[in-house]
């Protein structure tokens, strides 16, 4: 059994982040990972994907993106930065160490990992919104003779070049694996289930972060109002490709529902031309085929579900339940109830405005709430 004064669990840019703190605070701290290397997720990611926040906007704290970065950062570059962070900041995960429950136990927090047990004070899960991949049931779908998988296993269009690939879901992740599937020669399509919100990446120019920073000084109605307007301006009407506008403007959709919306990088281009095509939702998979709910059936060499991923932190923090809004994430950075003091969470929120540059600022708040219950007044 090992002690610690303060327990991160993740070495994804949120666990990352928070031990950058501590460690610039001498504050003592383990940080475990499950897998084998930082950022253990971005490396089964599929192989295109690439920041849509800009680098100034995406750095960890007192660590800036090297200057030869590009505007957005591709995904090898980004794990190469996170590596070289830990370096700099003498960050030591203990890797290969899952964590199977936390529970507090006599006023401190017990661990306990595939191998070992852990306790502190304090404990910040920092696991991620995305951690366990969310994968539909279809009726039918054992009759299927074709590839079906989540997105968490696509790497590249390699395999699929000249197939018909439906692609269930258009947020981010479906809305690139179609442009990755075109270019490589595939025929796309895209199952959606109701209005879809997009915005550019960028417009005239200006990365649509940027902009998002500066509209959020606004109240919600004036954001709101300005968002729509260069929605239309820049996307135009979908609905003759079988994508309905969304009776909400992208901000206001992510402040009442947590959705974020689609940041197009060239796929909205590609359903005008017909060369993505959209298609309604799933009714049954059979052998060679889908049926959607509109009666037609529609012939597949492989179905990829782009269906998001659940937190799921419920699965292994005792008593989390209650901690959990709607869509479960945690509703606070912190909690000062008996049960759960000590317990924090960093990198569960999405805001337009960049979830990297979300974390670095949350983790300045978590480090300073530790460093007040640790009684350190330096600077950090």
């Amino acid at each position: 059994m090992r002690h610690t004064d303060t327990l991160i669990i993740g070495a994804g840019p949120a666990g990352l982040a928070v031990a950058g703190r501590l460690a610039r605070m001498d504050i003592p701290y383990l940080l475990l990972e499950k897998g084998d290397r930082v950022g253990e997720s971005w490396h089964g990611h599929y192989e295109r994907v690439c920041l849509h926040t800009v680098k100034e906007q995406s750095d960890l704290p007192h660590w800036p993106m090297p200057a030869h970065y590009p505007t957005y950062v591709p995904r090898l570059d980004l794990i190469a930065y996170w590596e070289d962070y830990i370096r700099h900041m003498g960050i030591a995960p203990l890797f290969g160490q899952e964590v199977r429950s936390i529970r507090r136990e006599n006023g401190r927090w017990v661990a306990t990992t595939n191998t070992d047990v852990f306790t502190a004070e304090r404990v910040v899960v920092a696991t991620g919104y995305n951690r366990v991949p969310n994968m539909p049931q279809w009726p039918g779908q054992e009759r299927f003779k074709g590839v079906l998988m989540h997105s968490r296993d696509y790497r590249n269009a390699d395999a699929f070049a000249g197939k018909r690939v439906l692609l269930v879901g258009i947020g981010n992740t479906g809305a690139e694996l179609a442009l990755d599937l075109h270019e490589k020669g595939a025929l796309p399509f895209i199952s959606v289930r109701g209005p879809v919100n997009f915005i550019r990446r960028d417009v005239a120019g200006r990365p649509a972060q940027k902009t998002a920073i500066l509209l959020g000084k606004l109240p919600a109605w004036a954001y709101d109002f300005i968002a729509r307007q260069v929605q239309k301006w820049t996307v135009g009407d979908l609905t003759p490709y079988g994508l309905p506008p969304s009776p909400y403007a992208p901000s206001e959709q992510l402040r009442r529902f947590g959705k974020v919306p689609v940041i197009d990088i060239g796929t909205i281009d590609l359903i005008k031309q017909r060369k993505v095509m959209i298609v309604p939702d799933i009714q049954q998979l059979n052998e060679n085929s889908v049926t959607f709910k509109d009666g037609r059936t529609e012939p597949f060499d492989a179905v990829i579900a782009c269906t998001g991923y659940r937190a799921s932190v419920e699965d292994f923090v005792e008593n989390a339940q209650p901690l959990l809004n709607e869509r479960g994430y945690p509703r606070s950075l912190w909690f000062d109830d008996e049960a759960h003091r000590g317990l924090y969470f960093c990198g569960f929120s999405t805001p337009l405005s960049g979830i990297l540059r979300n974390i670095k600022m949350d983790s300045e708040k978590i480090a300073g709430h530790v460093r007040g219950a640790f009684g350190v007044i330096s600077d950090f």
